[in-house]
């Protein structure tokens, strides 16, 4: 047999023994996959079962209510709850569930292969930080962060694969997300620690920060396809194979920038109200420009979009545009 056949099998030896770990969790109620969770928690800890001896959220800094740990083995092995890996992947249920439907679905089981798919299967049990002094701990279920990132791998695979659906494209956009922002978080972290400066907790978590919005930006179009697809329609403008058309530059800057620009002081309104709500005084206003005008823009064109598509034609497109934005340069490309 050559070496590429081989692969091959074993390829589809892993993928089926992979469904096959996938269709046994689907099988299991509830409480025997507590069951083997427990024995597996076991056979790794013994019979006590790990501690934290530290406790955070994401909710703070980054908006999203993920609970992370650190335990006291060995390895002081970072965790996240359970509960946290369906919203750190963007599944609109946040709970623990929702992440374990997710991967096992088909459109990701393949991807994960079956030693992910075991560990997904077996969370780690442990007792959380006591709420109080004279109150006992809660039992936790979580994971290894680094699962995260091993899933989040996963689903960009399938992705690749042509496997999501289009209602789990905002998965796989958070997942490059996450992931390309670890890693640029982590070998800066690295580089720290081998030079041995000693990073406080705010310099992480506002480093980790900046590299999630470039990512989000980097991932995230500003301009809707749709509202294109509108204008080529009302203004009956031949589509390129390439590139757009010139008259989009022109429609881009009159419907879009020019409002915004002639915004009657909203704009500047939105940027002192969101430095009022940081608390940071020492901030100045046109370090909140960025963010506040990257909202305003996509409300400016959510609303563009909308009048767009309520218009039969490009006069009464443009009529609506000055009855909200004001007056516009009407554009007749026949005679240009």
């Amino acid at each position: 047999m050559k070496k590429d056949d081989k692969k091959q099998v074993a390829a589809k030896k892993t993928a089926g023994r992979a469904k096959g770990g996938v269709a046994r969790a689907e099988s299991l109620s509830s409480e025997e996959r507590s069951l083997i969770a427990k024995k597996a928690a076991v056979a790794r800890w013994g019979m006590k079962p790990p501690q934290a001896t530290h406790r955070g959220s994401f909710k703070e800094d980054f908006g999203i209510d993920v609970d992370c740990y650190v335990l006291n083995d060995e390895q002081k092995t970072a965790v996240i709850s359970q509960r946290g890996m369906s919203a750190s992947i963007g599944l609109k249920s946040d709970s623990g569930a929702a992440f374990q439907r997710f991967v096992q679905g088909k459109a990701i089981s393949n991807a994960l292969g079956l030693d992910l798919v075991e560990k997904i299967n077996n969370p780690l049990i442990f007792n959380g930080v006591p709420p109080g002094l004279d109150q006992p701990p809660m039992t936790v279920y979580g994971y290894d962060v680094t699962i995260l990132i091993d899933v989040c791998k996963a689903i960009i695979k399938a992705e690749a694969d042509g496997q999501l659906q289009s209602q789990q494209m905002h998965v796989a956009k958070q997942a490059h997300i996450v992931l390309n922002a670890s890693a640029k978080a982590g070998i800066k972290g690295l580089v720290y620690a081998l030079s041995g400066y000693d990073a406080t907790r705010e310099e992480i978590v506002t480093a980790f920060k900046l590299y999630v919005q470039q990512e989000a930006k980097e991932y995230e179009k500003e301009f809707p396809p749709q509202l294109y697809n509108e204008w080529y329609k009302l203004y009956q403008i031949p589509k390129f194979e390439r590139g757009r058309p010139w008259e989009f530059k022109k429609l881009t800057l009159t419907h879009v920038y020019s409002p915004l620009a002639r915004s009657n002081g909203k704009l500047l309104e939105l940027i002192q109200a969101n430095k009022a709500k940081s608390g940071d005084r020492t901030k100045k206003l046109h370090q909140f420009l960025s963010e506040i005008g990257t909202r305003a823009l996509r409300t400016h064109l959510g609303q563009l979009l909308g009048i767009a598509r309520i218009s039969k034609s490009k006069e009464e497109y443009e009529r609506h545009v000055r009855t909200l934005f004001g007056d516009q340069q009407e554009f007749d490309f026949g005679n240009e």
